[in-house]
Protein backbone atom coordinates (compact mmCIF):
# COMPACT_ATOMS: atom_id res chain seq x y z
CA UNK A 1 0.00 0.00 0.00
CA UNK A 2 1.23 3.49 -0.84
CA UNK A 3 0.93 5.52 2.37
CA UNK A 4 1.64 8.79 0.54
CA UNK A 5 -2.11 9.24 0.20
CA UNK A 6 -2.28 9.92 3.94
CA UNK A 7 -1.39 13.47 4.97
CA UNK A 8 1.83 13.90 6.99
CA UNK A 9 1.07 15.03 10.49
CA UNK A 10 -2.61 14.39 9.75
CA UNK A 11 -4.19 17.83 10.23
CA UNK A 12 -7.52 16.08 10.74
CA UNK A 13 -6.12 14.73 14.03
CA UNK A 14 -7.75 17.66 15.83
CA UNK A 15 -11.19 16.96 14.32
CA UNK A 16 -12.01 14.64 17.22
CA UNK A 17 -11.08 16.20 20.56
CA UNK A 18 -9.46 13.87 23.09
CA UNK A 19 -12.51 14.20 25.30
CA UNK A 20 -15.02 13.46 22.53
CA UNK A 21 -17.69 11.29 24.17
CA UNK A 22 -18.12 7.68 23.10
CA UNK A 23 -20.80 7.04 20.53
CA UNK A 24 -23.86 5.50 22.23
CA UNK A 25 -23.91 1.70 22.12
CA UNK A 26 -25.73 0.03 19.25
CA UNK A 27 -28.13 -2.32 21.02
CA UNK A 28 -29.97 -3.57 17.92
CA UNK A 29 -29.95 -7.28 17.15
CA UNK A 30 -28.80 -7.17 13.54
CA UNK A 31 -29.49 -10.87 12.92
CA UNK A 32 -32.73 -9.76 11.25
CA UNK A 33 -30.65 -9.15 8.11
CA UNK A 34 -30.59 -12.92 7.63
CA UNK A 35 -34.33 -12.85 7.00
CA UNK A 36 -34.83 -9.79 4.80
CA UNK A 37 -32.87 -7.20 2.83
CA UNK A 38 -31.37 -4.23 4.65
CA UNK A 39 -33.37 -1.15 3.72
CA UNK A 40 -30.43 1.15 4.57
CA UNK A 41 -27.63 -0.39 2.48
CA UNK A 42 -29.57 -2.68 0.13
CA UNK A 43 -27.75 -5.86 1.17
CA UNK A 44 -29.70 -9.05 0.37
CA UNK A 45 -28.39 -11.91 2.53
CA UNK A 46 -30.04 -14.72 0.60
CA UNK A 47 -28.00 -13.74 -2.46
CA UNK A 48 -24.70 -14.63 -0.78
CA UNK A 49 -23.15 -18.10 -0.62
CA UNK A 50 -20.01 -18.74 1.46
CA UNK A 51 -17.89 -19.12 -1.67
CA UNK A 52 -18.69 -15.50 -2.59
CA UNK A 53 -17.64 -13.91 0.71
CA UNK A 54 -13.88 -13.88 0.12
CA UNK A 55 -14.16 -12.03 -3.18
CA UNK A 56 -16.63 -9.54 -1.69
CA UNK A 57 -14.26 -8.80 1.19
CA UNK A 58 -11.35 -8.30 -1.21
CA UNK A 59 -13.48 -5.90 -3.26
CA UNK A 60 -14.44 -3.91 -0.15
CA UNK A 61 -10.93 -3.47 1.28
CA UNK A 62 -9.65 -0.93 -1.32
CA UNK A 63 -12.79 1.12 -0.78
CA UNK A 64 -12.06 1.33 2.95
CA UNK A 65 -8.42 2.18 2.25
CA UNK A 66 -9.57 5.05 -0.01
CA UNK A 67 -11.86 6.31 2.76
CA UNK A 68 -8.93 6.25 5.19
CA UNK A 69 -7.08 8.66 2.88
CA UNK A 70 -9.79 11.32 3.03
CA UNK A 71 -9.12 14.63 4.78
CA UNK A 72 -12.29 14.23 6.86
CA UNK A 73 -11.43 10.70 8.04
CA UNK A 74 -11.60 11.71 11.72
CA UNK A 75 -14.70 13.86 11.48
CA UNK A 76 -17.87 12.54 13.04
CA UNK A 77 -21.03 13.64 11.22
CA UNK A 78 -22.67 14.07 14.61
CA UNK A 79 -22.08 13.11 18.24
CA UNK A 80 -23.85 9.77 17.90
CA UNK A 81 -22.15 8.50 14.73
CA UNK A 82 -18.63 7.16 14.28
CA UNK A 83 -16.17 8.87 11.99
CA UNK A 84 -14.96 7.05 8.86
CA UNK A 85 -11.77 6.18 10.76
CA UNK A 86 -13.76 4.62 13.60
CA UNK A 87 -15.87 2.60 11.16
CA UNK A 88 -12.75 1.36 9.35
CA UNK A 89 -11.07 0.37 12.63
CA UNK A 90 -14.26 -1.46 13.58
CA UNK A 91 -14.33 -3.33 10.25
CA UNK A 92 -10.66 -4.27 10.69
CA UNK A 93 -11.60 -5.83 14.04
CA UNK A 94 -14.72 -7.45 12.56
CA UNK A 95 -12.44 -9.17 10.03
CA UNK A 96 -10.35 -10.61 12.87
CA UNK A 97 -13.30 -11.61 15.06
CA UNK A 98 -15.09 -13.40 12.24
CA UNK A 99 -11.90 -15.10 11.11
CA UNK A 100 -11.66 -16.67 14.58
CA UNK A 101 -15.38 -17.52 14.64
CA UNK A 102 -15.26 -19.15 11.23
CA UNK A 103 -12.17 -21.15 12.17
CA UNK A 104 -13.89 -22.37 15.36
CA UNK A 105 -16.94 -23.49 13.36
CA UNK A 106 -14.85 -25.41 10.84
CA UNK A 107 -12.55 -27.02 13.40
CA UNK A 108 -14.99 -27.50 16.31
CA UNK A 109 -18.44 -28.84 16.96
CA UNK A 110 -21.09 -26.17 17.51
CA UNK A 111 -18.74 -23.71 19.25
CA UNK A 112 -19.95 -20.92 21.51
CA UNK A 113 -18.31 -17.68 20.36
CA UNK A 114 -16.55 -15.52 22.91
CA UNK A 115 -18.46 -12.33 23.59
CA UNK A 116 -17.20 -9.22 21.79
CA UNK A 117 -18.52 -5.80 22.74
CA UNK A 118 -17.88 -3.66 19.67
CA UNK A 119 -18.69 -0.44 21.49
CA UNK A 120 -16.32 -1.19 24.36
CA UNK A 121 -13.62 -2.10 21.81
CA UNK A 122 -14.04 1.28 20.10
CA UNK A 123 -13.48 3.09 23.39
CA UNK A 124 -10.76 0.83 24.80
CA UNK A 125 -8.74 0.89 21.56
CA UNK A 126 -9.48 4.58 20.98
CA UNK A 127 -10.55 4.07 17.37
CA UNK A 128 -11.04 7.83 16.95
CA UNK A 129 -7.35 8.58 17.42
CA UNK A 130 -5.71 5.69 15.59
CA UNK A 131 -3.37 6.34 12.67
CA UNK A 132 -5.36 5.98 9.41
CA UNK A 133 -2.34 4.57 7.54
CA UNK A 134 -1.83 1.90 10.19
CA UNK A 135 -5.54 1.03 10.21
CA UNK A 136 -5.45 0.75 6.41
CA UNK A 137 -2.56 -1.71 6.49
CA UNK A 138 -4.07 -3.75 9.32
CA UNK A 139 -7.42 -3.79 7.52
CA UNK A 140 -5.75 -5.13 4.37
CA UNK A 141 -4.01 -7.90 6.32
CA UNK A 142 -7.07 -8.91 8.34
CA UNK A 143 -9.30 -8.72 5.26
CA UNK A 144 -6.99 -10.95 3.26
CA UNK A 145 -6.85 -13.46 6.12
CA UNK A 146 -10.62 -13.78 6.59
CA UNK A 147 -11.21 -13.79 2.81
CA UNK A 148 -8.75 -16.68 2.51
CA UNK A 149 -10.54 -18.60 5.25
CA UNK A 150 -13.86 -18.21 3.40
CA UNK A 151 -12.16 -19.17 0.12
CA UNK A 152 -10.91 -22.41 1.71
CA UNK A 153 -14.40 -23.63 2.64
CA UNK A 154 -15.92 -26.61 0.87
CA UNK A 155 -19.70 -27.03 0.45
CA UNK A 156 -19.80 -29.81 3.08
CA UNK A 157 -18.81 -27.19 5.68
CA UNK A 158 -21.44 -24.59 4.84
CA UNK A 159 -24.05 -25.87 7.31
CA UNK A 160 -21.69 -26.38 10.27
CA UNK A 161 -23.18 -24.60 13.34
CA UNK A 162 -21.91 -22.11 15.89
CA UNK A 163 -23.54 -19.90 18.52
CA UNK A 164 -23.11 -16.32 19.63
CA UNK A 165 -23.04 -15.63 23.39
CA UNK A 166 -26.58 -14.19 23.24
CA UNK A 167 -27.92 -17.50 21.89
CA UNK A 168 -28.11 -16.58 18.20
CA UNK A 169 -27.42 -19.71 16.14
CA UNK A 170 -25.45 -19.49 12.91
CA UNK A 171 -24.27 -21.87 10.23
CA UNK A 172 -21.13 -21.14 8.24
CA UNK A 173 -23.50 -19.95 5.49
CA UNK A 174 -25.44 -17.52 7.70
CA UNK A 175 -22.30 -16.37 9.52
CA UNK A 176 -20.87 -15.35 6.14
CA UNK A 177 -24.06 -13.49 5.25
CA UNK A 178 -24.23 -11.72 8.61
CA UNK A 179 -20.52 -10.85 8.46
CA UNK A 180 -20.67 -9.57 4.90
CA UNK A 181 -23.66 -7.38 5.72
CA UNK A 182 -21.56 -5.62 8.37
CA UNK A 183 -18.77 -5.00 5.87
CA UNK A 184 -21.12 -3.68 3.16
CA UNK A 185 -23.31 -1.70 5.54
CA UNK A 186 -20.36 0.25 6.89
CA UNK A 187 -19.25 1.14 3.36
CA UNK A 188 -22.68 2.72 3.08
CA UNK A 189 -22.16 4.47 6.45
CA UNK A 190 -18.90 6.07 5.32
CA UNK A 191 -20.24 6.87 1.85
CA UNK A 192 -17.46 4.95 0.14
CA UNK A 193 -17.34 5.29 -3.61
Amino acid sequence: MDTSEFPDGDPAQDAVPADFPPVPADTKDWTWVLERPCTECGFVPGDVAPDQVGAAVRAAVPRYVAVLGRADVRTRPDATTWSPLEYAAHVRDVFSIFDVRLQSMVEGDDPLFANWDQDAAAVEQDYAHQDPAVVARELEIAGDRVAGRFDALVPDQWERPGRRSNGSVFTVRTLGQYFLHDVIHHLHDVRAA
